[in-house]
């Protein structure tokens, strides 16, 4: 096996200010982030949407083979064809296919099967998964690898002050036959993108997030010198 190309990573990002300080900022601004449910017609341009995909494909991914596809969808015709499909799905979930205690668990987000905001919203980025690359080569770790990048195209679209959704019908096989895609490409996960309605309101329930004593787990010592 041939040794790696490398190069010196001189393109460090450099916060300019100490690590702590950053960290916070960008906390700040993460923590304003909502699952939006209530979306405006006013437009978004392609500019914007192709920079937060550009961000999104700076993730990580198993072998560097990036297994994924963004498909930026703002035809009135084929968005409202997505919410029919999206629709038909949902009613499936919420009419039996759910246990009782999922459906439960959805009421406290007020959450139910008509989508009106995937015709509102005026872009849907449709996330793919590939399951081999384009010349049928291998691909590693691509369910973690989508899923990263999903998390950094959330944080690009907040950063840039729009609202998101992640909607994940399920089954989703609708959306590769309507959007034309390739055998190897596996919907992941549908995302309106655009400005929250001047009227949006959020789940009260979705503002809690568990203490960080909770969450964070240190075997270390609190100094966080090790």
């Amino acid at each position: 096996m041939a040794d790696p190309v490398l190069v010196p990573h001189d393109d460090r990002f450099d916060p300019g200010m100490p690590p702590e300080e950053a960290a916070r900022r960008f906390f700040e601004v993460m923590r304003k982030r909502r699952s939006v449910r209530s979306f405006s017609d006013r437009p978004v341009s392609r500019e914007t949407v192709e920079w937060v995909v550009r961000a999104a494909t700076t993730a990580p991914s198993g072998a560097n083979k990036q297994p994924w596809r963004f498909v930026a969808v703002g035809d009135p015709e084929t968005k409202r064809r997505i919410r029919l499909a999206a629709e038909e799905e949902e009613r499936r979930l919420y009419g039996g296919r759910a246990s009782e205690e999922w459906l439960a668990d959805l009421e406290t987000l007020g959450t139910g099967p008509d989508k009106p905001y995937l015709e509102v919203a005026p872009w849907l980025v449709v996330v793919f998964r590939l399951t081999h690359d384009d010349d049928g080569g291998k691909v590693y770790y691509s369910q973690e690898s989508v899923g990263l990048a999903v998390g950094l195209l959330l944080a690009a679209a907040h950063h840039a002050g729009l609202a998101t959704l992640v909607h994940t019908p399920s089954p989703m096989g609708f959306l590769r036959e309507l959007l034309g895609r390739p055998g190897h490409e596996k919907p992941w996960a549908l995302i309106p993108l655009g400005w929250p309605s001047d009227d949006c309101t959020v789940p009260a329930e979705a503002l809690t997030r568990r203490p960080l004593e909770r969450t964070l787990v240190w075997h270390a010592p609190p100094s966080g010198e090790a």
